[in-house]
């Protein structure tokens, strides 16, 4: 459920098929998000999972889009 909202969000704000996304996706490697991608992204998760912004040290440790999907279920859980 997570993993699936996250990849409509990721194909929306990233411009690239939901079908592309998976759980290896690297944000710098595949999407070529700088900081600003990653700050609209973090607003856009705020928005759609209800989580505080992602400080600095939760974003750092964030490089794939399995690393964001576990990161999720422990806010949402």
């Amino acid at each position: 459920m997570i993993f699936e909202k996250l990849a409509a969000l990721i194909a929306e704000q990233f411009n690239v098929s939901a079908d592309s996304v998976t759980m290896e996706t690297s944000f710098t490697d595949d999407l070529n998000a700088d900081s600003v991608d990653i700050v609209d992204l973090s607003m856009a998760l705020e928005e759609e999972f209800g989580i505080e912004e992602l400080g600095e040290e939760e974003a750092s440790s964030i490089a794939t889009v399995g690393d964001l999907v576990r990161f999720l279920q422990n806010k949402i859980d």
